[in-house]
């Protein structure tokens, strides 16, 4: 069973639950759960778990379930993990603790995408299991909300990878999400009457003195304004304290910086920004394809016009190409399995490469002596062999590596200068991407001009 796993796949919105509550110790274990696991089959609509992950991967089942929290267990805790082997994606997880730790459920949902819940009755459903975990399970807190948004939001996150903030809870509602539950402290802090009577979609008082409360009827639209004015009414009524114009421009401006952003790259580097962008979390996103349709990469000045260009000074210039060639073979050993196109040291290759070494933060985790010493040779003499199979371009042996050059054109290109640029930081691997430097080149060839190409 290939499980789908929320993180794995491109960075996207989801609708992300977390709850923490309560359960009774005293009781049998497997009886404590049923409630939890009759309300997940009942209202998981389009999104139930098919896989069990406990030490290891099994069928959804309730016995499944229970083996998987048994092997699982320890001292005092166990857990799972919970999946999907199709769209939409999900992402869940159960972990509870026993005494003397205090009695606890805490649970974890991820549906990727967030579209998927653009139905009201999908959402009611969602609502439904939620509101049936709450009156089972008791919570100080609980929300359900766009992932994207709650990470702008900046509200603290009730959890227990904060320990300060479990073992406090929350003093007072610091952000009203799309779906809500209020446990007993905060319904005293702002009164019972007062948080029954918030403008919303859904309220309601559970069994166990929590308050339930929806702001939407769906949680798919809302950055929609119509959504955004509901959400601030909600928040100022249970903070009288906020300013509702206030809180409805920053709401506003969350939305903005989601709303999707047409990519309109420099051509140069477009096929490598697409990927950089992808790789973004997805509540950046957007700002970082606003922000590199305006970027422009530095014009490429690791060149010298022919005429001023120095000529070789190697006495044989077959053992100079050959270091070249073991040196490009070096990269080529090196990133073949992680990038398999270098093995043609095609353009494409270069942008492959370029990618590679962004997205592992190459210039930042590795010694810069083995930068300088084996990385930037590789890198420089595997880019100087793509210009010359690619544009005809042909080698200028020099002692001295880094004047060591490649006509293409009337142009020597200068490989090892621009790898050593490159590799000096992570953002220069951007600004200095080996894509780029090929395309200019590519722009000056003369074909009418070159001489027989050699390496």
């Amino acid at each position: 069973m290939k499980r789908l796993r929320v993180h794995d796949l491109r960075p996207e919105d989801r609708l992300r639950l977390t709850f923490d509550g309560a359960f009774d110790r005293q009781s049998a274990l497997e009886g404590e759960l049923e409630p939890f696991l009759q309300a997940l089959e009942e209202h998981a609509d389009g999104w139930m778990p098919d896989v069990v992950n406990g030490k290891r991967q099994r069928k959804y089942s309730r016995t499944s379930f229970g083996k998987a929290l048994e092997e699982r267990r320890d001292e005092n805790s166990t857990g799972l993990g919970l999946y999907r082997t199709q769209w939409p994606a999900l992402d869940m997880s159960l972990s509870l603790w026993f005494p003397p730790l205090p009695p606890r459920l805490s649970v974890a949902v991820n549906v990727k995408p967030l579209s998927f819940f653009a139905e009201a009755e999908r959402c009611r459903h969602f609502v439904e299991m939620v509101r049936a975990w709450a009156s089972r399970y008791p919570v100080s807190h609980a929300k359900a909300h766009s992932s994207d948004d709650t990470e702008l939001s900046g509200s603290p996150n009730f959890g227990r990878d904060d320990e300060t903030e479990y073992r406090d809870g929350f003093d007072k509602i610091y952000e009203v999400f799309w779906l809500n539950v209020f446990g007993m402290k905060l319904v005293e802090t702002v009164g019972r009457e007062r948080m029954l009577s918030t403008p919303a979609h859904r309220v309601e008082g559970l069994p166990n003195g929590s308050i339930l409360l929806v702001t939407w009827p769906t949680a798919a639209d809302f950055a929609s304004d119509a959504a955004r004015e509901a959400q601030a009414r909600a928040h100022v009524h249970l903070r009288p304290d906020l300013d509702y114009d206030t809180v409805l421009r920053a709401l506003r401006e969350r939305s903005a910086a989601l709303a999707p952003v047409e990519p309109c790259f420099h051509p140069d580097v477009a096929p490598l920004l697409s990927r950089v962008v992808d790789r973004i979390p997805s509540h950046e996103r957007q700002r970082s394809i606003a922000g590199f349709n305006v970027w422009r990469p530095p014009e490429p000045e690791e060149w010298l016009p022919v005429d001023a260009a120095p000529p070789s000074d190697v006495g044989e210039s077959e053992r100079a190409l050959a270091q070249y060639s073991l040196h490009a073979e070096h990269l080529v050993v090196f990133l073949h399995t992680e990038v398999p196109s270098v093995l043609q040291a095609t353009p494409e290759s270069l942008t492959d490469a370029d990618f590679y070494f962004w997205k592992e933060d190459y210039p930042k985790t590795r010694l810069r002596e083995v930068l300088d010493e084996h990385v930037v040779p590789a890198v420089g003499a595997y880019l100087g062999q793509v210009l010359v199979h690619h544009l005809g371009g042909r080698w200028i042996p020099r002692k001295k590596l880094m004047e060591t050059g490649v006509r293409v054109g009337h142009r020597v290109w200068l490989p090892f200068v621009r790898a050593h640029r490159y590799l000096s930081s992570c953002e220069s691997l951007l600004d200095y991407s080996l894509t780029q430097l090929y395309r200019e080149a590519e722009r000056h060839r003369a074909p009418e001009a070159e001489e027989p190409r050699g390496g």
